[in-house]
Parts: C-alpha cells; sequence; structure tokens
C-alpha cells in the first residue's frame, strides 16, 4: 500500500515540476514518416522519368477514402517556363521500410498568395496527419520538419531536423517560382499580407512542401517554404544560413474547407 502511494506521490510531483508527461522525438518521427510523400513529375521521353521537385505530405482522405489528399508548395510544381509543363503531376509514397510506389496526382488547386496546392491521389490510403492550432505557435516555440532535402541527393528516405520558430513576421512572399530568399528581396517585404514563422533549423529547396510539426504530438504546424540564401544558389548547400521560413498551417485548413464536400 505504501509502495502505490508513493508511486503515486511520484508521478504528482513529476507533473508539478517536469509538466505533463510528452511523446520523444523518435516516437513522433515514426508516426509523421508514413504520412510524408515525395513530390514530382513523370515523363515517358525524360531520362530518368522521374523528377524530384520537393515534398509533401497527407492531410486526409475523401471519396469514402478511395482518394488521398496531399499538401505541397505551389512552387513545387511545374511552372509555365518550364520545360517539363507538360509532365504528370506524380507522388510516390512508401509502402514498405524500402519500397515507394509512384502515383499520378491530379491539382486540384493552387493557392498562388500562400503559395500552397493541394493534391488528389488514388489508391489505398496513406496515413494522414493532422493540422495543429497555427494561431496559437509562439517565438521560441520548438518545431521539427521532415522532407527530402538537396533534392534527394540523401536519398528517397525522408529527413528529420528540429528547430524552434525564432520570429513570426509579417511578410509577403516573392514569386512562386522563387525556392530561395536573399537579403534584397527580405528588405523589398514591406507589402506584408500575411505571417510566416521564421525558423533556425537548415531547409534545402527539396524540404519545401514538407510539414513543420510539434515534435511531442506530430501536429501540422506549418509548411516549408522558403530558404535564406547568404550567397549564390549553389552556396546555399556548402554553407546554409540556417534561416528558414514556413507558411502557417491555417492556410491549409482554408484550403481544404474549400474542398471538403468534393
Amino acid at each position: 500500500m505504501k509502495t502505490k502511494v508513493f508511486a503515486a506521490f511520484a508521478a504528482l510531483i513529476g507533473v508539478l515540476f517536469y509538466g505533463p508527461v510528452r511523446a520523444d522525438l523518435p516516437s513522433t518521427i515514426a508516426k509523421v514518416k508514413p504520412a510524408v510523400v515525395i513530390v514530382g513529375t513523370y515523363k515517358a521521353t525524360n531520362s530518368p522519368r522521374f523528377g524530384l521537385r520537393g515534398t509533401g505530405f497527407v492531410v486526409g482522405q475523401t471519396g469514402a477514402g478511395s482518394s488521398n489528399l496531399a499538401i505541397t508548395n505551389a512552387h513545387v510544381l511545374p511552372q509555365s517556363a518550364d520545360a517539363d509543363v507538360d509532365a504528370t503531376v506524380v507522388v510516390q509514397v512508401r509502402t514498405g521500410p524500402e519500397e515507394l510506389q509512384m502515383r499520378p496526382a491530379v491539382v486540384l488547386e493552387v493557392d498562388q498568395v500562400h503559395d500552397l496546392a493541394l493534391l488528389r491521389f488514388e489508391g489505398p490510403a496513406v496515413p494522414a496527419l493532422s493540422l495543429g492550432n497555427s494561431d496559437a505557435v509562439q517565438e521560441g516555440q520548438a518545431i521539427a520538419f521532415t522532407g527530402f532535402p538537396i533534392g534527394g541527393a540523401l536519398g528517397f528516405s525522408p529527413v528529420t531536423h528540429r528547430g524552434m520558430v525564432s520570429s513570426i513576421a509579417a511578410a509577403a512572399l516573392p514569386t512562386p517560382s522563387a525556392q530561395g530568399l536573399n537579403a534584397k528581396t527580405i528588405r523589398s517585404l514591406r507589402g506584408a499580407r500575411f505571417n510566416v514563422f521564421q525558423l533556425d533549423g537548415t531547409a534545402y529547396p527539396g524540404n519545401s512542401g514538407g510539414p513543420v510539426f510539434d515534435p511531442d504530438t506530430g501536429a501540422v504546424l506549418g509548411v516549408v517554404n522558403m530558404v535564406f540564401i547568404k550567397g549564390t544558389r549553389e552556396s546555399a548547400l556548402s554553407a546554409p544560413s540556417g534561416i528558414s521560413y514556413a507558411i502557417p498551417s491555417k492556410f491549409i485548413l482554408e484550403l481544404l474547407q474549400r474542398h471538403k464536400s468534393q
């Protein structure tokens, strides 16, 4: 009896002094990774036929679970000036530890203002991530993000970085085709339209479209969007700035609301 009382008292002390029990990051990563997809293009006449363009993540199913809905950046999709503008947009989903399956994707909507795109692809249901309340995010809050940095040069296994929200600042995004920010562009962002999260984590162009999530719960708080480049684009690999930007998840919710009945 004394042992049980002591155990209960110790648990209470732990909550009072250390807060509620939280999930560890490895467990959260294991939950997030199955929902993260590779976004790219497929064209039979290309070599290679598949081209990785960025990251995406599944946010739910529609049509009795026969279709999966995924989020990525608008700039990840082929642009009008791209040579592969007529290529098929595809996603690659993980079906096993070392197995990927390519599925054609339909672009349901492109939100150019917030640089977001909603995709739908058929097939068996893929685990979906829940969306957190981005309005409650605070500066200094811990985050993690998962994606395919450097365009898959590290392989097609999702890579996770962690960091914190270093600033919540009003900003207008540059053109959707841009994948990096430089000092001149940042100084020009005066006509702000909405807030973005500045992160102190190191992201690369291949991370674009990946989820920024709460390391304890896995709830998505934002979407990796831009990387601050100190010099040339090539120097982003050899001397990364460690400053990245993310679009708050509330804009994903608005996008999904417009398609909830489809």
